[in-house]
C-alpha cells in the first residue's frame, strides 16, 4: 500500500497552514507547518470555512479570484492551478459561484484532488463537512 498523502493522513485535505484554533483539531500536532484534524469531516469543514471567508468578507466568488487566494503565486503555480480546477469543475476562472453546494462541492473536490493527488471522500462525507462550515456561519467576524 502507499503512503498516503499528507494532506489526507493529517484529515487536512485542504492542506491548511497552522495558525488558526480550528475546531476539531487533534491534540497533538506533530506537523511543523500543516494542522492535523482528529476527522477528515472537520478538515474538509475547515477547508469550507475559509471558502466562505472569501466569499462573504474577502468578495471572491469566481474561481480565478478564490484560487488566487487559495494558493498564492508566491508558493504556488497558481495559473495552473486555476486551469486544473477549472477543468475539473466544467466552468471558466471567471465564472460567479452562488452560495450553494452545486457550485462548492465540486470546488471543493477540486481542491482536495489538486492538494493531495487524489480526492477519496465520498459526497456525503463532504456535504456533511461543507454543511458543518455553513452552519452558524458569522458574515461579520472570524471563521475559526
Amino acid at each position: 500500500m502507499d503512503k498516503l498523502p499528507r494532506g489526507i493522513r493529517n484529515k487536512n485535505p485542504g492542506n491548511i497552514k497552522l495558525g488558526t484554533d480550528w475546531d476539531g483539531l487533534a491534540k497533538e500536532q506533530t506537523d511543523p507547518v500543516f494542522c492535523i484534524f482528529d476527522e477528515a469531516v472537520m478538515g474538509i469543514r475547515a477547508l469550507m470555512r475559509i471558502l466562505l471567508v472569501y466569499r462573504f468578507h474577502h468578495k471572491k466568488t469566481t474561481i480565478d479570484d478564490i484560487i488566487s487566494r487559495w494558493a498564492p503565486p508566491s508558493e504556488n503555480d497558481t495559473d495552473a492551478y486555476i486551469d486544473f480546477v477549472c477543468d475539473k469543475v466544467g466552468l471558466n476562472p471567471m465564472d460567479e459561484l452562488t452560495n450553494s453546494i452545486e457550485d462548492y462541492l465540486p470546488l471543493v473536490k477540486a481542491i482536495i484532488l489538486m492538494e493531495n493527488g487524489k480526492q477519496p471522500y465520498d459526497d456525503e462525507l463532504l456535504v456533511e463537512g461543507m454543511y458543518k462550515a455553513w452552519d452558524g456561519f458569522p458574515t461579520n467576524s472570524s471563521a475559526s
